[in-house]
């Protein structure tokens, strides 16, 4: 059974690993984000980056995780004592959707906030936390496993705050 593991790799290996991995037909994911960088000339130019740096996701069965080191530039899988944890595949679904295609960035802040659920759409059923950036809401997806986070830009009737289940039965 094939699963989502999370490659942690050495700095600024992403893209050679994902090569690797097509090499040796690993089904591979790389979420990356475009910014606008200024040179000290002062010009500027659009730059497409890593949103997790030092993280590829790789779906593998058991079989060819051996191939995964094969890779220069992998350094683990990441995951516990009892071997790699594997990341659910609606996280990962959220990532490569459409709807997150071009829009998502990183957010590096602590995450601070309610939990909620999409609603409605392609990233329905997806859980995170909603903080606020300037003037407008951000749905904010947390892969724990890798202590990352991606935030989007949602509109509050997107969301449905997740109602604990503790409290609400009291």
């Amino acid at each position: 059974m094939r699963v989502w593991l999370a490659v942690f790799t050495a700095p600024q290996s992403e893209r050679s690993v994902v090569r690797h991995f097509d090499a040796y037909q690993l089904e591979s994911f790389l979420p990356t984000f475009e910014t606008t960088h200024v040179w000290k000339n002062r010009q500027k130019k659009k730059i497409i980056q890593p949103l997790f740096p030092s993280y590829v996701f790789v779906h593998v069965d058991k079989s060819e995780r051996r191939l995964v080191f094969r890779a220069p530039g992998v350094l683990r899988l990441v995951g516990g004592n009892q071997g790699p944890i594997p990341i659910p595949a609606p996280e990962i679904d959220f990532l490569r959707s459409i709807t997150c295609r071009n829009r998502l960035e990183p957010f590096c802040e602590l995450v601070l906030g309610e939990r909620v659920r999409i609603r409605c759409g392609p990233m329905e059923g997806v859980e995170g936390t909603l903080v606020r950036k300037k003037n407008s809401l951000r749905f904010v997806v947390s892969i724990c496993l890798i202590n990352q986070h991606a935030a989007l830009e949602v509109s509050a009737e997107d969301v449905e705050q997740i109602r604990n289940t503790a409290t609400a039965t009291m």
